[in-house]
């Protein structure tokens, strides 16, 4: 198959192909990268709250490679390699195919509420961290709703003592029906993180909007994180770009592109080289 004479139509459906194998590939066999990280986040500051040595335990240098990972290529593992986002995805989708079945438009959360509902994800992180260092976090056992799901990813279903975090699971998940990428955008402490995180310039999404249809806002439409991408010559980086690569498919005039000349993002050689760059530092941690 020849690309080069694919229509923008047809690239942009591999470009989803290729985008929901290398999740599910990486939801099936690498599912637990999520947790391993942020136990690194709560290690770290269980042993400062103790007064402790942090050590290089598996946990953080988990969580220290994904960052330094995420600081230079933006939250490509987000995008395409967190179990939990890739839940999210599919949960979302199969609601929205749902309603289509039945001819009802699907029921969207008012965009005011979710401008206000992105920042609870500091405070989730805030407070696991104060609970942490403290001393006291494990006094909370059953109440995430990640690691019930990481149960039940491993085939595990005796969640005794775990109603809690299984009513949190729940409940995110109907929020996944209703905002593409609910938990990430609003509740995920990692996605905190990652937020916070100095992105390289290299591989950041700018768009050239002098370029621009006038009024056309179909890049922020079509982002899950309803976010304006920065305009070119400008320092800003989108620390809420999951790198889904969503908005470079549906610019009509193929203005956004990254901070490198020629190379927009969602080139397939780009992408499954990214994928597997990951891939190879997962399987180094061993995780």
């Amino acid at each position: 198959m020849d690309i080069h004479n694919l229509t923008a139509k047809d690239i942009k459906k591999l470009h989803i192909w290729l985008r929901a194998l290398i999740q599910i590939l990486y939801f099936l066999f690498i599912p637990s990268v999520y947790t391993a990280a942020f136990a690194g986040v709560k290690y770290i500051f269980t042993q400062i709250g103790a007064g402790g040595k942090v050590a290089m335990t598996t946990f953080v240098t988990v969580l220290v490679v994904i960052c330094i990972y995420t600081i230079l290529f933006g939250r490509f593992f987000c995008g395409f390699a967190c179990a939990f986002g890739t839940m999210g995805d599919g949960v979302h989708a199969l609601y929205v195919w749902i309603c289509k079945k039945m001819k009802k438009k699907p029921f969207q959360i008012a965009e005011a509420w979710t401008e206000k509902l992105c920042y609870l994800k500091y405070i989730v992180l805030a407070l696991i961290s104060i609970l942490c260092f403290a001393g006291v976090y494990s006094k909370a056992k059953g109440t995430s709703p990640w690691d019930v799901f990481s149960m039940l990813h491993a085939g595990n279903f005796k969640l005794g003592g775990y109603l809690v975090g299984l009513v949190l699971l729940v409940l995110i998940l109907v929020g996944m029906c209703f905002e593409e990428r609910f938990f990430c955008r609003n509740f995920c402490p990692m996605g905190a993180v990652f937020s916070l995180l100095p992105v390289l310039p290299f591989f950041a999404l700018h768009r050239d909007r002098e370029n621009c249809i006038k009024g056309c806002k179909a890049c922020t439409k079509k982002c899950p994180s309803n976010i304006g991408l920065p305009e070119d010559g400008s320092p800003k980086i989108e620390g809420d770009c999951f790198q889904c690569q969503k908005c470079i498919d549906t610019c009509p005039k193929g203005n956004i592109h990254t901070g490198v000349k020629g190379l927009r993002g969602n080139e397939f050689w780009f992408t499954i080289l990214r994928a597997v760059i990951l891939l190879i530092l997962l399987l180094w941690l061993g995780v």
